[in-house]
């Protein structure tokens, strides 16, 4: 059930931040539901290095988010850069 429930918490990870990441958001719900998942590991990470630890589900969703969107962000800019090459 674990891996189910991380999958269903990535995939709305990943749609919070496609939705408030500004500009075109290519791919459908399973690049959404990885990009999600990459960014809850992400944050993850960066919580255990700070010694953070999500007190509730809505906390654990906004730090995946704000994860997704890290990473959203850095392939926007890895892709733009190849793109003008």
């Amino acid at each position: 059930m674990g891996f189910v429930w991380a999958l269903l918490i990535g995939l709305a990870a990943g749609a919070l931040a496609k939705l408030v990441t500004p500009g075109r958001n290519a791919g459908g719900w399973l690049s959404t539901m990885l990009l999600g998942v990459a960014g809850a590991l992400l944050a993850g990470l960066a919580g255990h290095v700070a010694g953070w630890s999500a007190a509730s589900l809505g906390a654990e969703l906004l730090a995946d988010a704000l994860g997704a969107i890290a990473i959203l962000l850095v392939y926007r800019s890895v892709m733009h850069r190849s793109v003008q090459s």
